[in-house]
């Protein structure tokens, strides 16, 4: 299981994690466009010896968000082609974000492309123009639990079987995006009902259902699509 780093504060602490758990978790490493007001040329050293370590796989995750802007949108392109710019030093992968933000994100990726070493739109959620733009610079495709919301994933599940298979990645993206149509079982002890009340957790144990829906989608035996995408995860982040 990989543990995204979305600040220099939370890479250390998901760092750490790895230490207790080795050889079942891994992390990233990087700054969040919501954090990227934080970011300044220490930040850079900083996330340079994160990633020394053999079970820090990826620098991000880093990336433009120009939906909720808690940074602004110059700090945020400032931050995020400074990690390029580090990836592509370090031939490390890229652990992307992007919304509502797809023209300077393709422009950034498009003036790195040549020297990173590889790269995954991190819980794509676009459509067919953003998905082809994407995979014009042939970046990996992170398929989460959105593929799961009627409200909200139809772009996606109208498109996402023109991904490639040797671009094909699955994540839950947990605790977020937790797939709208999984139903669990019911659980009416206090502890139950007391979690039902809260919003639901995504976890790791839920990434089958995102194949599942995955495979019917695309009209693919659901094992083999498993098999495929940890194939390519274990490819991506160097785990092979």
């Amino acid at each position: 299981m990989i543990v995204t780093g979305t600040s220099i504060e939370g890479s250390f602490e998901a760092y750490k994690l790895t230490q207790q758990y080795p050889g079942l978790l891994y992390s990233t490493a990087g700054i969040h466009p919501h954090d990227a007001k934080s970011f300044t040329k220490e930040s850079i050293r900083q996330l340079s010896e994160l990633l020394k370590h053999s079970n820090v796989l990826a620098l991000g995750e880093c990336g433009l968000d120009f939906n909720r802007n808690f940074s602004t949108p110059a700090e945020q392109l400032s931050c995020f082609e400074a990690q390029l710019e580090l990836a592509v030093e370090l031939k490390i992968p890229v652990f992307l974000h992007q919304r509502d933000a797809q023209e300077d994100f393709i422009r950034l990726i498009k003036k790195y492309r040549s020297g990173l070493v590889d790269a995954v739109a991190h819980c794509f959620t676009g459509g067919q123009s953003e998905l082809e733009g994407c995979l014009e610079q042939e970046l990996h495709i992170g398929i989460t639990g959105w593929l799961c919301d009627e409200r909200r994933g139809k772009e996606l599940q109208n498109c996402v079987a023109v991904i490639p298979d040797d671009k094909l990645m699955v994540e839950t993206d947990a605790p977020y995006l937790f797939p709208r149509d999984l139903k669990l079982p019911k659980d009416e002890s206090p502890e139950g009902i007391k979690k039902k009340r809260s919003s639901r957790r995504n976890e790791p144990q839920f990434l089958p259902h995102i194949v599942k829906t995955l495979s019917q989608l695309i009209n693919r035996d659901e094992q083999e699509l498993a098999r495929l995408t940890t194939v390519n995860a274990r490819r991506f982040f160097r785990l092979l």
